[in-house]
């Protein structure tokens, strides 16, 4: 791996993190969990300016567009609690959002997240969140569209960019508003508990009564968002009754159609 650039790099970040920024790197999640492996301390923070094996969720491949935020941070799983799902997606989404939000004012009012880490602008896709945890280690590697979307016979959708809202900041500068964010939400999370952290997320997620569609695999659940469990599942008012969903492709109405029609 090269020596990270002089111009990017941050140490002792808001007294949080070490800051990295890299020309190129194969995956900034893959590079933190193997230096993690290897010893280093959490609060390790890598920004690719190009990756070349990006991750998404669910064994996707994260397609980089150029002049893209490629971004993961290592952390102390300990916070993570004894729920299946934890605060972690609910921290990462609300220093994501609000990262980008601060880099880009313009945007905020057409920002939204998506159950649970996904940000949408004016209901496409800007950026993903990929939570992964090994031992007592936590890796959240986040990517966004900052300039431009990638085309869409790329990634089979529509999506996205920071850019349809304004002039954007360099990725290093994005980056450090989301670590920012990101000391301020675990410290939220910590002290005022995880209902608080519940309650600010559904302030910037889309609405209860959104139309939603669960998809997984072959088959798709429609239905009404109905809010959150206390353990921060999504609840989803359908035909049968209140469903509770701990997983699955969560897609808005509108997108919901497409993945019916394929069935």
């Amino acid at each position: 791996m090269s020596e990270p650039r002089t111009d990017c790099r941050t140490d002792g970040y808001e007294d949080d993190w070490r800051l990295e920024c890299y020309e190129e790197l194969t995956s900034t999640s893959d590079i933190c969990l193997e230096r993690a492996r290897k010893g280093e301390a959490p609060g390790l923070a890598l920004l690719a300016l190009r990756q070349t094996k990006g991750r998404g969720s669910r064994g996707r491949n994260w397609a980089n567009a150029g002049q893209s935020l490629a971004f993961s941070v290592l952390l102390d799983a300990g916070q993570a609690g004894r729920d299946a799902l934890g605060g972690w997606p609910f921290v990462a989404s609300l220093a994501f959002f609000e990262g980008l939000a601060t880099s880009v004012p313009a945007a905020r009012a057409r920002l939204m997240i998506k159950w649970p880490n996904d940000i949408l602008l004016d209901g496409q896709k800007l950026g993903g969140i990929l939570i992964e945890r090994e031992g007592p280690m936590l890796v959240i590697g986040m990517g966004a569209n900052l300039q431009q979307p990638p085309q869409e016979a790329q990634i089979g959708r529509t999506a996205a960019s920071l850019g349809q809202c304004g002039p954007v900041p360099p990725p290093a500068d994005v980056a450090k508003a989301i670590l920012a964010q990101l000391a301020h939400w675990c410290t939220v999370w910590r002290q005022d508990g995880f209902a608080v952290l519940c309650a600010e997320w559904r302030k910037r997620a889309h609405p209860v009564g959104t139309p939603l569609v669960v998809s997984g695999g072959t088959t798709y659940e429609k239905g009404q968002f109905a809010g959150l469990a206390a353990d921060g599942r999504l609840l989803l008012e359908t035909e049968q009754g209140m469903k509770t969903i701990a997983t699955g492709d969560i897609l808005l109405a509108e997108q919901g159609a497409d993945v019916a029609s394929r069935h």
